[in-house]
């Protein structure tokens, strides 16, 4: 049984905008030849770490702080993988030691080929390998919640970037693409969710949360635990208009557990408020929101 491979990449490696680790995991395939997921790695960790995705200059300490974990389930040997990907993004909390995660996706369509040692061929024009259409697809979407997070819908362009990459891929064979699958959980449906006016509360949440609200905490927690309150109260709006909204559980996937610790010490007519919202909204995490009444 081929071991778990998870290897990290130095942070002082060649970057520009994403400080992204990759990790691989293989324990599901049997092979003796762990060379080639470790070119993959490399391969993926060059292609998002070292490509230019924005005209802006980041200095080493702004870049974005991102992770893929790959988990490899099949794999023919040569050239054709299939598996699963979780993307996190992690942001740091102005005048801070702390980061707060932004994202959190598990994406369970990665079906790509790669030969090892080819080089990873990307055009934002076409759809010319699934591979790198879904790592393209996925740093514009780091970006596009990154940039919304500092400024109110500072990420549009990136997220228009990561639409065009959706919608060139609407041919491809390849399943996780298609406005029209059953799941309305892929890669198009969502970042049509972020874009559609139904849902701009999500990204009005977004920048109110962190830059009114997290950012400002050090210095008054009280007031600044109030604004997150009122900006999760946004997302009432998108509840009433599509109940079991994707972009509803990729927010509460990355917030629910700091959400909890955010509301442990609050007050009590705050925390009525809190739990009567996140239970209405949220109600796959109704167990995690109720430790916040346990203090």
């Amino acid at each position: 049984m081929l071991a778990v491979l998870i290897i990290f990449c130095p942070s002082t490696a060649s970057a520009q905008e994403l400080n992204c680790t990759v990790q691989i995991l293989s324990s599901q395939i049997q092979s003796s030849d762990k060379r080639a997921f470790e070119t993959l790695r490399k391969a993926i960790y060059e292609f998002m770490n070292t490509r230019k995705w924005t005209n802006d200059q980041f200095r080493s300490e702004e870049r974005i702080e991102c992770s893929l974990l790959i988990n490899i389930t099949k794999w023919n040997k040569v050239d054709l993988w299939e598996g699963t990907m979780q993307i996190q993004v992690r942001r740091p909390i102005y005048n801070s030691s702390f980061n707060s995660r932004i994202l959190n996706i598990n994406d369970q369509d990665m079906v790509f080929t790669y030969l090892e040692y080819a080089p990873l061929e990307f055009s934002e024009s076409s759809h010319i390998n699934n591979l790198t259409s879904i790592l393209a697809f996925y740093a514009y979407i780091i970006l596009g919640v990154d940039y919304d997070s500092y400024a109110l819908k500072g990420g549009s362009q990136y997220f228009q970037k990561a639409q065009t990459i959706a919608n060139n891929a609407q041919g491809a064979p390849e399943r996780g693409w298609k406005s029209f699958d059953n799941s309305k959980k892929n890669k198009f449906h969502l970042v049509e969710n972020i874009l559609n006016q139904i849902y701009s509360p999500f990204r009005q949440c977004l920048y109110q949360y962190h830059r009114m609200g997290l950012d400002k905490m050090v210095d008054d927690v009280s007031g600044g635990r109030l604004i997150i309150l009122e900006s999760l109260e946004r997302l009432i709006e998108i509840h009433i208009q599509q109940r079991s909204s994707y972009v509803l559980q990729v927010f509460f996937d990355s917030k629910a557990d700091e959400i909890v610790k955010i509301f442990t010490e609050a007050t009590p007519g705050e925390k009525a408020r809190v739990l009567k919202l996140l239970n209405k909204i949220d109600p796959a995490n109704t167990t995690k929101y109720a430790k916040i009444n346990k203090k």
